[in-house]
């Protein structure tokens, strides 16, 4: 499915979102939860920096759209995030039958960067969505946005050096 301008806005918030993490001391990531009509139902940033590694914002997406969608609502929601979900996060959205997923940055894109800056892998593997949620509709990377994804990693991992 092409990248439509409606997309578009709603990974620019993700951006922000991921960039309000990143001012609050956190990794950079962003999500948000569109239902079918097009309306905002919920929105996150990471929260790992307490020690909870699964506090991401597609997983806690995941936990509210059951809590607070049918089946037949998730199904038609997508989920927008400033980076391809995780391992953890594609089963999360695959658990409870999330539909779409549309991302600014691929997970192939931040390993890239990762070792262009000698930063050590993470302790999982990054797999592509599809690998984790045969089947779910996926859609990403957008070039203009991935690239303001980078500049927010970049920021993270040069604070830390």
């Amino acid at each position: 499915m092409p990248i439509t301008e409606t997309d578009i806005r709603h990974l620019r918030r993700c951006v922000e979102l991921a960039a309000e993490a990143l001012a609050d001391g956190d990794e950079p990531f962003g999500s948000v939860l569109v239902d079918g009509a097009g309306a905002v139902l919920f929105e996150d940033r990471n929260r790992v920096k307490g020690g909870d590694q699964t506090r991401h914002p597609e997983f806690e997406i995941a936990r509210w759209s059951a809590a607070n969608m049918s089946p037949a609502e998730r199904a038609a929601a997508t989920v927008y995030t400033s980076g391809e979900h995780c391992p953890m996060c594609a089963a999360a959205h695959g658990w409870v039958g999330l539909g779409r997923i549309v991302y600014a940055a691929s997970s192939a894109q931040l390993r890239g960067w990762l070792r262009e800056w000698d930063v050590p892998a993470a302790p999982v593997a990054a797999l592509p969505i599809t690998d984790v949620v045969p089947g779910v509709r996926v859609d990403g990377p957008v070039d203009e946005l991935a690239a303001e994804v980078e500049s927010l990693h970049r920021r993270r991992f040069a604070r830390t050096r």
